[in-house]
């Protein structure tokens, strides 16, 4: 019997996740250029992969009714377009994690250069939409990824 391939989750490379991305015909627009909202894809991929390589099981969290995380802030900058058949790497740090929430910074890269750099805060949200504390076991597996902004791409 052979094992079916599994999608890439990534890696960690110290306190830094590794994502790797490809852009595909259907993240571009007519002109072969990443149309924006594909990076917002990519980096919800590349946030949910590091939950998932850090232990945080999200979906048993929501089906036991616990609560879910949700971006509650975020800023996005565009430095250069991607194309077509680029390879990416997003990168994820966490900069501070809080009761209810954790802020990160996100950047894809190409070529070891940036092309776009987004600084998000997601919140943990309880079944009735309200802010809620994180499961205690969450903060102490992010509390390790803590990097100062200097140390964040």
């Amino acid at each position: 019997m052979t094992t079916s391939p599994t999608p890439p989750g990534g890696s960690f490379e110290g306190r830094l996740h590794l994502f790797p991305v490809r852009v595909y015909y259907e993240d571009t627009d007519l002109s072969g250029i990443a149309y924006h909202a594909g990076y917002l894809r990519w980096f919800e991929r590349g946030r949910s992969d590091m939950l998932r390589l850090l232990g945080v099981d999200q979906r048993a969290a929501i089906e036991d009714g616990e609560g879910h995380y949700a971006v509650a802030d975020l800023a996005i900058r565009y430095l250069r377009p991607a194309r077509l058949d680029d390879v990416l790497i997003v990168e994820t740090c966490a900069l501070e994690i809080r009761a209810a929430s954790i802020r990160l910074r996100q950047t894809a890269m190409r070529d070891g250069e940036p092309i776009a750099s987004a600084d998000v805060r997601v919140g943990f949200l309880g079944p009735d939409g309200r802010p809620k504390r994180q499961p205690e076991s969450w903060r102490k597996a992010f509390q390790i990824l803590i990097a100062p902004d200097k140390d964040c791409a």
